[in-house]
């Protein structure tokens, strides 16, 4: 695959900023600065499984993500956010029950395991408040990096023998923390993309991705792509640059706010009567 760098200058010209710089699924709204920390690090930690969401109980209305922010969301408002000692006990039946789902589903040991281990780090490198990461942070880039430490938030894939750090939801972790006004640092312009499958996919039926036409038929297919095969990494990756490019080319939004808005343009029905490719990781 390719960006064809060819439509990146008229495609810049027609990006514009969400009216909400903020994702409504990510941050709860009437909270705490703690509980807002609490939520946007804890959904960060578990912002994966994109590729099981055909498989999952949806909630009526709400996309794989947003059934899961939901559950969420509930159970703060109705007990409180998770301490850290709740997440270390965290188990596959204890956040199954959360989000009303199958306790054997797949997703719901790994929700479990990331989540058993923000509270691990909570407990040993902040002293259990969510905040603690945020205060020992000096630029949204370095909270990202200490986020990207953590086995949770993983996310380094490898193509031809080169590492490849995506670092999709620690990425976006910090600039959550940034945008619901609980980590007041400099930097959020650094960021990259955050590297998923739904803007690559956004990119492309946009034609500012070019797919080869083997691959198209295998997304279009419904056929999963293997998490770290070439053609799984070319698409994070190209979604990455053409989002540099296009910001480069539009001098007004950041990365991280043209990513926003292709995501927010992805829950459009053009773009939702496409297959997506997906694959089944913990990255995204």
């Amino acid at each position: 695959m390719r960006v064809d760098e060819t439509a990146i200058e008229n495609y810049a010209a027609g990006l514009v900023a969400p009216d909400d710089a903020v994702d409504p699924e990510s941050v709860p709204g009437g909270e705490s600065p703690e509980a807002i920390a609490a939520f946007a690090i804890c959904m960060n930690a578990i912002n994966f499984g994109s590729g099981w969401w055909p498989t999952i109980r949806k909630r009526p209305g709400h996309s794989g993500y947003g059934t899961m922010s939901a559950g969420v969301e509930k159970r703060f408002s109705d007990a409180g956010p998770w301490t850290a000692a709740e997440l270390t006990a965290m188990n596959a039946g204890t956040i199954a029950a959360v989000l009303g789902q199958d306790p054997d589903h797949p997703l719901m040991g790994r929700f479990a395991d990331a989540l058993r281990d923000v509270g691990e780090h909570l407990d040993d490198e902040c002293g259990g408040p969510f905040l603690g990461v945020v205060a020992g942070a000096t630029s949204i880039p370095d909270l990202a990096e200490r986020f990207a430490a953590w086995d949770s938030f993983a996310d380094v894939s490898t193509y031809h023998g080169r590492e490849i750090p995506f670092y999709k939801r620690a990425q976006l972790a910090a600039a959550d923390l940034h945008r619901a006004g609980v980590a007041d640092l400099l930097g959020l312009g650094k960021l990259t993309a955050f590297a998923d499958n739904l803007v690559p996919h956004v990119l492309r039926v946009d034609g500012v991705l070019r797919l080869d036409p083997r691959l198209q038929q295998r997304i279009e297919a419904e056929e999963l792509l293997e998490h770290g095969s070439p053609e799984e990494v070319e698409l994070r990756a190209c979604a990455v640059h053409a989002i540099e490019l296009l910001s480069a080319a539009g001098r007004a939004l950041s990365p991280a706010a043209i990513d926003l808005a292709l995501w927010s343009r992805g829950r459009g029905r053009r773009y939702k009567s496409v297959p997506r490719p997906r694959s089944r990781n913990t990255a995204y």
